[in-house]
């Protein structure tokens, strides 16, 4: 057995799970089998959550926030065992494991308080002696569909908001982290025996492969499909939850920006670049692919840039030094090997990029630094791997031209001490992305704001602000407390005597 089963063993069975069943699970520690899970039902999970939701919206919403502030004790208390299993099924060092459960905890808060702060609004009616208001209900069943690399926060995001919204719950994670979801799952279990009676729909777990997820997207149970994935993956989704008159809230591939200005600071400037083009292995969304630097500086950068890249220790993620663990699987590695042999037709000039010998089983790699001549494939195209592509500008209205000229809308940022700088890259005319950042990097988001892009990156919005909204349903009401009936516009519908 290796280690990362053997490390797996007492995990699972600390939370009673079972190691049969038919969906097996690899660690891309060493490629060993960490555990197997039994595969879903997607008709039993969608009629029980139609059920549970017929109970669960008449519950008042503060008390639905309890449920969740019970989880988020649970998830306090078993922080460090759920942060190992994320450590050894997806690969993340401890330090980004353990942010991430974190980030779940986090999001519970959040949305306890917000519980309480479902508004709507009070409208001027233009009619005499008529008010109208504004309510929001909840809106029905919520597939969750997460992706490997943050395989428990982004269920956090879109469970705990949902559930405070009204709505029952379905998580179908990625087939690459099924533990983990089995063992938060756990908790939740916790959490509803100490909140009391709740339906057994009201939060589910489907694991399973395609055929499972395209299942519960065809559903028409489920009110919400919440998916966070490949833009791939979104244009699968989006067109047969729309043919069914559902709604999508896609969180999809991202190609992110970090403009250098002259003005910078490099030495903040290189630390930020750092942690957002090589945390996770470059295996995030939000992870720094484009650095569009201006010529002025563009030599030093990318040198202070080889020697921090050359410096990371790559390596088990389970050790404390280790910044980089490895890329989740084979045909993750295959992809950046790919990318950078395509940057070398184009005469691109590579730093590193190689496979490491780490660990054997799994696939480690140098980070890449791959300097363009030209913004042009493989640049334009997302690939999950640490690879940044370094182009030169020389004006700032065709460096933030450079950050909007790919089809992916999710994160951005800019170096500068300028401040008109800093303000036309927020403007309107500025960065294109849902998030547009200053003088830190395009990674690493806090759950306060909403969270997610444009264009390909699929619209949706996520986590804090008023993403709320998106799991329920408006309903405008206007009620007469008069003995006239005016119509609106001024019209007169009068029979005549």
């Amino acid at each position: 057995m290796s280690l990362a089963a053997e490390d797996s063993r007492p995990l699972l069975e600390l939370f009673g799970i079972d190691h049969a069943g038919g969906l097996v699970s690899h660690s891309p520690i060493d490629g060993s089998v960490i555990g197997r899970v039994t595969v879903g039902d997607p008709e039993h999970a969608c009629a029980a959550a139609a059920e549970a939701f017929e109970h669960w919206r008449t519950v008042p919403a503060p008390r639905r926030g309890e449920l969740v502030r019970l989880l988020g004790e649970e998830l306090r208390e078993a922080k460090p065992v759920i942060a190992k299993m994320i450590t050894l099924e997806a690969g993340k060092i401890m330090a980004e494991s353990l942010g991430e459960v974190q980030e779940m905890i986090d999001i519970c808060d959040f949305a306890v308080g917000l519980s309480r702060q479902l508004y709507g609004l009070t409208i001027a009616s233009e009619r005499p002696e008529h008010r109208m208001i504004e309510q929001w209900h909840p809106l029905g069943p919520v597939l969750v569909i997460s992706a490997f690399n943050f395989p428990v926060a982004v269920w956090a995001w879109n469970a705990a908001l949902a559930l405070v919204c009204g709505n029952p719950v379905i998580w179908k994670p990625s087939e690459k982290t099924p533990l983990c979801a089995e063992l938060v799952m756990q908790l939740v279990r916790r959490a509803r025996r100490r909140f009391g009676a709740t339906a057994d729909g009201l939060v589910q777990l489907v694991q399973g492969d395609r055929k499972v997820g395209e299942a519960l997207v065809r559903d028409p149970r489920v009110a919400l499909v919440s998916a966070t994935g490949s833009t791939k993956m979104g244009r699968m989704v989006a067109p047969v939850v729309a043919k069914r008159f559902g709604r999508a809230l896609l969180e999809l591939g991202g190609n992110n920006a970090a403009i250098v200005c002259p003005s910078a600071d490099l030495d903040l400037a290189e630390r930020a670049i750092l942690f957002s083009a090589v945390g996770t292995a470059g295996q995030r969304c939000t992870t720094l692919r484009r650095l569009i630097v201006h010529e002025s500086i563009a030599e030093t950068l990318i040198g202070r840039l080889e020697r921090l890249f050359g410096a990371v220790k790559i390596g088990d993620p389970r050790a404390a030094d280790v910044l980089v663990g490895p890329l989740i699987d084979g045909a993750a590695f295959g992809a950046m090997q790919s990318a950078l042999d395509s940057a070398r037709k184009r005469k691109a000039v590579i730093r590193r990029g190689e496979r490491v010998d780490a660990v054997p089983g799994g696939y480690y790699v140098r980070p890449a630094i791959v300097e363009m001549k030209r913004q042009e494939a493989p640049v334009t195209q997302e690939t999950f791997a640490p690879i940044l592509y370094v182009v030169r500008y020389r004006e700032l209205d065709e460096a933030i031209a450079l950050n909007n000229a790919v089809p992916q809308g999710l994160s951005s940022s800019i170096f500068t001490n300028e401040m008109r700088e800093a303000e036309r890259f927020i403007a309107a005319r500025g960065s294109d992305c849902g998030i547009a950042n200053v003088n830190i990097g395009p990674s690493g988001a806090e759950i306060g704001g909403a969270f997610g892009g444009e264009k390909e990156t699929g619209g949706g919005r996520e986590s804090g602000s008023d993403a709320w909204r998106a799991y329920m349903r408006r309903q405008t009401n206007t009620i007469n407390y008069g003995a006239e009936l005016p119509l609106a516009q001024g019209i007169r519908f009068d029979i005549a005597p």
